[in-house]
């Protein structure tokens, strides 16, 4: 496989809808031929960005407001975008997102009543115009998501169910509105037949040009 030139990838989902563990796959594959792909996640990937993560993700600050909760998100976010992505695109690498500007949408903006169209415009400030080439939406019921789960969760994800089918709702509406960017894949598939198609699109697109095996 060989990559046709610098690109960004980015998963999005519910909790526990699979996406990290395609991440990881497609992060091996991709580096199978040359090490010229890395990979971030949201919220963090930078010393910044992981002290953000860790305010965030507190399950003991239950009195966080839903607008600190998306700007502590979106500079979470941005400073991840100004340290690391556009750097390593520039440079000539891909990167691939664990979760990236659709996240805030479906969360803060599904999950918690916030404006859509104001969350577009912070993210865009935030991110400085990037995003991504290519973005693989996993799709997973909630109830299913349930039953994957650990124990232990942070603030975001103990929010309960219902919060999680406001913010596959909105997840599912997302993708209509940036049809050309997000890609929908089926969660409930094993994890092979997921990885293919994902691997399939990639191809159609040109990103890589030829199938890993």
């Amino acid at each position: 496989m060989s990559i046709s030139k610098s690109r960004f990838i980015s998963f999005e989902g519910i909790d526990a809808c699979g996406k990290s563990t395609q991440v990881k796959l497609l992060l091996n594959q991709m580096n199978k031929v040359s090490n010229s792909t890395i990979l971030v996640r949201e919220p963090g990937g930078s010393i910044i960005s992981e002290r953000i993560r860790e305010v965030l993700l507190d399950k003991n600050l239950h009195e966080m407001s839903e607008r600190t909760e998306a700007l502590l998100m979106t500079a979470s976010r941005s400073q991840l975008t100004y340290e690391k992505i556009i750097k390593n695109l520039n440079s000539g690498k891909n990167v691939i997102s664990d979760r990236f500007s659709d996240s805030t949408l479906a969360y803060q903006g599904g999950g918690r009543d916030l404006s859509i169209d104001w969350l577009i415009k912070l993210n865009k400030f935030a991110t400085f115009d990037v995003e991504p080439d290519i973005t693989f939406l996993i799709d997973l019921h909630p109830e299913e998501a349930v039953k994957r789960k650990d124990i232990e969760q942070d603030r975001i994800e103990n929010a309960g169910i219902d919060f999680q089918i406001k913010v596959r709702n909105t997840y599912l509406e997302i993708a209509k509105i940036f049809p050309d960017r997000i890609v929908l894949i089926d969660g409930h598939n094993e994890i092979s037949e997921i990885n293919k198609k994902i691997l399939n699109e990639l191809l159609r697109r040109n990103i890589i040009n030829e199938t890993i095996t």
